[in-house]
């Protein structure tokens, strides 16, 4: 299935996951992106919405629906969803099969590690465990979260017998928005995913130059950023909670930026 051009994050959503997936894919959305990290997602609710959602008539292979591997280093030690005592490949393969009984499916769009391990020993094996996961037909891509070092992709995307087809990284200007990093992605094919897009962003939402497009579309700041995203290559995660800015997003598409707008918008980002 191709990557919807948006993603509902589930991080963070708690008690209320459930009930905010339901919404927001009847809103519009087709793809969900969700871990196996009791720490900040509630990956069963994402199960229980599955569910609900075929009720409505919306069934699975409808929906591209992505969870990640989480190392030791990003669980919390009191709740850690696969048997820690295992080595990297065996943790990788509980905590899928953990996830396959979360989402009551038997395969995943997208499974992504959740950030890279070190040393590059650790990283590989964990990434052959995933590759093991896709040849037997439990996730139909593979990524990776959290890589903000363009020589460690490049030795990934080059040691890889099944390549990345996802980066998903913090879209924020400490990494320098990964401009050669998503130059390499887009050289290879690789979809870049962007979270915090907007919370990282605040000087650009309220630059003058947002705002009069802003005006020119009728539309919200935080929609011109998310549809110059999309102009440009990149899948934004979107963790709206209210049915206007659910509307809102689902909206991007009703306009198209010019190329001297995009151009002005990418000047933004230094």
């Amino acid at each position: 299935m191709k990557m919807p051009s948006l993603m509902y994050g589930t991080a963070w959503k708690k008690e209320r996951t459930a009930d905010l997936v339901v919404q927001a894919v009847l809103s519009g959305f087709r793809g969900i992106d969700t871990a196996c990290q009791p720490k900040h997602y509630n990956e069963p609710l994402v199960g229980e919405a599955l569910k609900r959602l075929a009720i409505h008539g919306v069934m699975r292979e409808e929906l591209f629906v992505q969870t990640k591997f989480t190392p030791l280093s990003g669980q919390d030690p009191q709740r850690i969803p696969y048997d820690p005592n295992l080595p990297l490949d065996g943790q990788v393969a509980h905590s899928f099969e953990a996830s396959k009984r979360n989402l009551g499916t038997d395969y995943v769009d997208s499974l992504v590690l959740h950030s890279p391990l070190f040393p590059y020993s650790n990283l590989w094996m964990v990434w052959k465990a995933m590759e093991e996961i896709y040849n037997n037909g439990g996730a139909r891509a593979l990524g990776i979260s959290n890589c903000y070092d363009l020589e460690l992709l490049k030795r990934l995307y080059q040691d890889a017998e099944i390549k990345p087809s996802v980066v998903q990284n913090r879209f924020y200007s400490e990494s320098g928005y990964d401009i050669a990093l998503r130059q390499l992605c887009s050289e290879h094919g690789i979809i870049y995913q962007s979270f915090w897009s907007l919370t990282a962003n605040p000087h650009i939402l309220g630059n003058k130059i947002i705002g009069d497009m802003a005006v020119k579309y009728t539309k919200t700041p935080a929609q011109i950023l998310y549809r110059y995203l999309n102009h440009v290559g990149i899948t934004p995660l979107i963790g709206s909670t209210s049915q206007e800015h659910m509307t809102q997003d689902m909206n991007i598409f009703e306009f198209e930026l010019s190329g001297l707008e995009i151009q002005s918008i990418t000047q933004l980002l230094v």
